[in-house]
């Protein structure tokens, strides 16, 4: 049949999640960094996702497309927040902020790290499955802990005394952020130990801006 179904301009989405909150039906999905309509029987076509959107990527259209099912749409959304409650901690270590550490706990032993910007795992949903699951965690503030020289010494006694296997650095996308990777990358310097060095940009409406290998 013929009617009425949201319509995603990809070149135009940034995959901020928006639309995907705003979507009551749960037609909208984050695949791949952009919103897209996982099944037509989800949609209902009455558009109350479009003023979520910043950026203008969604409209209504008018094509061939597959009745909108309410009951599996709810079934659906139902499913979904029976996921979002079951949804287990990652953390596996305590403490956890980088001055409390110790660089000879055992959990740092050929781990790898995910070190983070305080503001990071509430800015990014899924950040424990994303970023935590499988990673020891050290989370600190360039900006207001104070500590640059102290945290370059304790990063790089970590690195050298637990053979760890990686360091990501997960950081938002504000100027004061990048202290932190100026931290990492001066610890990686003072060792003789060489790992993989990642950066994560996280923006600050949730989405991943990049992710690199330095």
């Amino acid at each position: 049949m013929k009617r009425k179904i949201i319509k995603i301009n990809e070149a135009l989405c940034n995959g901020c999640g928006l639309c995907v909150n705003g979507c009551h039906e749960g037609a909208l999905q984050l695949i791949d960094g952009k919103a897209k309509v996982i099944n037509d029987i989800f949609c209902d076509g009455l558009g109350t996702c479009i003023g979520e959107c910043p950026q203008g990527a969604l409209k209504i259209e008018e094509r061939e497309a597959a009745p909108y099912n309410e009951a599996a749409a709810a079934k659906m959304q139902t499913d979904k927040n029976q996921l979002k409650m079951n949804k287990k901690s990652e953390l596996s270590q305590w403490p956890v902020q980088l001055r409390l550490l110790n660089p000879q706990s055992p959990f740092f032993k050929n781990a790898d790290i995910a070190l983070t910007a305080d503001c990071a795992a509430y800015a990014f949903g899924d950040f424990h499955q994303i970023f935590l699951k499988n990673h020891a965690l050290a989370i600190a503030c360039p900006k207001l802990d104070g500590e640059r020289e102290e945290y370059i010494k304790k990063i790089s006694e970590i690195i050298e005394l637990s053979s760890v296997n990686s360091l990501s650095v997960i950081i938002m996308e504000v100027p004061c952020c990048e202290g932190l990777m100026f931290i990492a990358k001066q610890a990686l310097a003072n060792v003789s130990r060489k790992i993989p060095l990642k950066k994560i940009v996280i923006g600050v409406e949730g989405n991943i801006i990049t992710e690199e290998l330095s």
